[in-house]
């Protein structure tokens, strides 16, 4: 017998999404954010790189603004105004320290209680094998949060020596939840009801991107449908997005 899905609880403010590239929230988790936007929340995004090796068609230096430009209006539509790009290289995200620690020091400028990352896996929702970036980020997404916390290890390696900093502006221990986009185990969900419209039309701002995978219009409706009804039995016959909770 399948589990019921917990509702994600809404005992916080600001939420900090962390994902590998661009699209990656809008495929599945805008529901979420819309949803969360409109009821007041402020969400901030943190993009690992620009994507720039999606489209085939298209060389990357080019790709790359491209993507970045249309996840900046995909995001305004569900209500994020603040997105923010590293220049991790698209397809070739390693696990290191130095990612765990960028992660971590955009928490502290954050300062979210709510953490949302992505599928840190080794396989996706469809049983599929996951992909090194996003398995990496995730990974280093959970990691990211306790060195956030803690004073000695909470630094921004962009900044060279931080000796002489406060050391209470380098800390984030307010984090009350974290949650896992697009997992092959989810334990909770987000009822997007009156989202659904809005997270199409994110996904939809991918214009040249979904071009280039050749998809037919009007699959960006249909693929958050078929996800937002699949989970709906275990979600009160709502739809809605899933996530699982991640304890760290």
């Amino acid at each position: 017998m399948t589990t019921d899905l917990e509702p994600v609880p809404e005992d916080w403010e600001r939420a900090l999404i962390v994902v590998a590239h661009p699209d990656d929230i809008e495929f599945g988790s805008s529901g979420a954010v819309a949803a969360w936007t409109a009821a007041g929340k402020t969400v901030h995004y943190l993009i690992l790189s620009r994507g720039e090796a999606g489209i085939d068609s298209m060389p990357p230096e080019k790709a790359g603004e491209v993507r970045e430009r249309e996840q900046r209006a995909s995001a305004e539509i569900v209500g994020v105004a603040d997105v923010e790009f590293l220049d991790y290289a698209d397809g070739s995200i390693s696990y290191s320290e130095t990612l765990r620690d960028h992660i971590a020091a955009a928490i502290v400028r954050h300062r979210p209680e709510l953490l949302v990352g992505y599928n840190h896996h080794d396989v996706t929702f469809s049983g599929k094998w996951n992909t090194s970036d996003h398995r990496n980020v995730g990974r280093a997404t959970l990691d990211a949060v306790g060195v956030a916390a803690n004073r000695w290890l909470g630094r921004d390696p962009s900044d060279g020596d931080p000796s002489a900093a406060d050391g209470d502006e380098l800390l984030w221990a307010g984090i009350k939840h974290v949650f896992m986009a697009a997992s092959p185990n989810p334990t909770h969900a987000v009822d997007v009801t009156d989202s659904l419209d809005a997270a199409v039309a994110s996904v939809e701002a991918h214009v040249e991107y979904l071009a280039g995978l050749g998809l037919p219009e009007g699959a960006a409706r249909f693929g958050l449908e078929q996800l937002t009804s699949s989970v709906a039995e275990r979600f009160g016959d709502r739809p809605a997005v899933p996530f699982e909770c991640v304890d760290v």
